[in-house]
């Protein structure tokens, strides 16, 4: 039997996001394929003896894979999962993170990996990345690793662009688990029930989607917590909600799948996004999908999704109107039940495991 360590970062399951689902569903589903896939967090002592590969997430966290790569000497893959906070951290950050506006986006990843290490809020694993950097770290990383395992094309080409390599690749899908979200088509939408689930913080944007539903006819339910360092971003949200917007803490997915059935619409109108995991969920709900124009979620949704435009309340609050009002896209519920499932990504992740371990 093949043994992974799926490592991951140290607050994965304290501060949950789309990685968590993704680390969590993937381990569950190798497991059906006969592989071992154990998480472990990056703070942990790992026994490196007893696995075969080690699989990193979140390459833009690169001193956690430089710390156990090296001390490990196993072959290892990379689930990328490149985000770009840059826009958001140029433009709209504010106080201190405002001086962003001036630095390469390296640079501001290594300043909020530091300041998240000086105060006490995540693990530092290799203290050489003090002195490598973002951009040294990871370029270490992708001649190092035996292949990167982005979430779509468009990420891969994104990676390329950003840290020129000649590393190999495979394509493993974002998706959701068919058993968990059943879709009852006999249960009636609410076209003004709106839905946001996402972990509350800047680069997600709830703040202009609040400005966009404040005081119109829709219901707006904003669901997951606020990010550590992002309680005043948090109060900013509640601050200037009104009556028709309401928050509601994180929920697990099992609880998720009753909001998604009556909802009408599910909004994600982020800086970036890679997949947006919640907007696959929602689809596969049946719910219509109001999405950014920014990362790479025409990959995934082409024209089945309502684009906005992020920086502006009048284009989320213009696609939202309109997906409240245009049928359920079946069309886009049947190409996610097809594409876009944790048995399929499963099943691309084993395929590259075998290519990288031809033995196993």
């Amino acid at each position: 039997m093949m043994r992974v360590a799926i490592i991951a970062r140290s607050t994965l399951y304290t501060v949950p996001g789309g990685d968590t689902v993704q680390a969590v569903q993937t381990a569950s589903h190798l497991a059906d394929l006969g592989v071992c896939a154990t998480i472990k967090l990056s703070n942990e002592v790992i026994d490196y003896s007893q696995y075969d590969l080690l699989h990193f997430f979140n390459i833009i966290r690169p001193a956690d894979i430089v710390y156990h790569s090296q001390k490990a000497h196993k072959p290892y893959v990379v689930s990328t999962i490149l985000v770009d906070y840059s826009e958001y951290d140029k433009h709209y950050r504010k106080g201190l993170g405002s001086l962003f506006s001036y630095l390469p986006p390296d640079s501001i990843e290594y300043l909020k990996t530091v300041a998240r290490w000086l105060l006490g809020r995540d693990h530092l694993s290799s203290l050489s990345y003090i002195w490598k950097g973002q951009r040294k770290s990871i370029q270490q990383i992708l001649r190092s690793a035996k292949m990167i395992l982005p979430n779509s094309e468009s990420e891969y080409l994104r990676v390329l662009k950003a840290y020129p390599s000649n590393v190999k690749y495979g394509i493993i899908p974002n998706g959701i688990d068919p058993r968990l979200f059943q879709y009852d088509g006999t249960v009636e939408k609410d076209p003004l029930l709106v839905l946001c689930v996402a972990r509350i913080e800047g680069i997600k944007n709830q703040l202009n989607l609040i400005k966009a539903l404040n005081n119109t006819q829709f219901k707006l339910l904003l669901i997951g917590n606020h990010s550590p360092n992002q309680q005043a971003y948090y109060q900013e949200c509640h601050n200037i909600a009104a009556a028709n917007i309401r928050f509601i803490a994180h929920l697990p997915q099992d609880e998720l799948v009753a909001y998604y059935q009556k909802a009408g619409v599910h909004v994600l109108p982020s800086w970036f996004e890679t997949t947006g995991l919640s907007s696959v969920e929602a689809a596969a709900m049946g719910c219509n999908l109001v999405i950014t124009d920014k990362g790479d979620t025409r990959e995934y949704f082409e024209n089945d999704a309502f684009y906005c435009d992020p920086a502006r309340p009048e284009s989320i609050l213009a696609a939202v109107e309109q997906a409240s009002t245009a049928k359920i896209n079946q069309q886009l519920r049947k190409k996610i039940l097809k594409k876009y499932t944790w048995a399929q990504a499963a099943y691309c992740t084993l395929n590259a495991y075998q290519l990288v371990l031809p033995s196993a």
